[in-house]
């Protein structure tokens, strides 16, 4: 069912952290950085895949998500939900389920078998397709999974994703030179404030967390060479 009212986009983004905060998604460690998949390390890290186990606050989500795509990009602008394996797989699936609209998903790679295809389900030329994940860093990921949608003939103009970093600023410029909108729910700093709202992380961590925040690539670059990959 399409949800019909929800609050502003800054009351979900609040909601949307403290979920997040809740369901300990969301770990912060300044002293031992976690390593990302680009080999930089990170203070910070969300694991939005545990979202699946948690039906209420995943409906609600879903919910935000959907009446967020549609307050944004319009209520009859896609006519496919695009999942981007693997973590985007069940979120697209949920809002395809709401929006009443096909569902397929697009492979990092393809398979090496059979068809050697990286789309799965149908998807027709000339068809809006909207790419769900789960979240993004950079944007960079998404490139590959647009791409693979276009070259079928089907048009992919929107990616929403119920986190976005949101402190590299040439995401939104690569995204818009590849004439892609970003749709997000909430972001780091949205978190950063609802965990010191809560208290929920020691002051000096939140600390360096807004540290990092602030200057990701020099708080990286003074690390990267101390880390060893996880």
């Amino acid at each position: 069912m399409i949800p019909s009212s929800h609050p502003d986009a800054t009351e979900i983004a609040r909601l949307t952290a403290r979920m997040l905060l809740e369901i300990k998604a969301v770990h912060f460690n300044a002293a031992e950085p976690f390593v990302l998949a680009s080999g930089l390390p990170s203070p910070t890290y969300i694991d939005c895949r545990k979202l699946i186990s948690y039906p209420r606050i995943r409906g609600t989500l879903m919910d935000f998500l959907t009446v967020t795509i549609m307050r944004n990009a319009g209520f009859e602008a896609f006519d496919i939900i695009a999942g981007g394996e693997t973590a985007g797989i069940p979120f697209a699936a949920m809002i395809a389920e709401r929006m009443a609209l096909p569902m397929a998903y697009v492979r990092k790679k393809p398979k090496g078998y059979g068809r050697n295809a990286r789309i799965e389900g149908k998807m027709s030329e000339g068809a809006r397709v909207l790419l769900v994940e789960d979240l993004t860093t950079d944007g960079g990921s998404k490139l590959s999974f647009v791409d693979a949608i276009r070259d079928t003939g089907a048009q992919c103009h929107h990616t929403a994703v119920i986190f976005s970093y949101d402190i590299f600023p040439e995401t939104e410029k690569m995204l818009g030179d590849h004439g892609v909108v970003l749709h997000a729910l909430c972001t780091w700093w949205d978190v950063l404030a609802e965990a010191r709202a809560q208290a929920a992380f020691d002051a000096d961590t939140l600390n360096d967390v807004e540290a990092f925040l602030k200057a990701p690539r020099a708080w990286q670059d003074a690390r990267k060479n101390t880390q060893d990959p996880a």
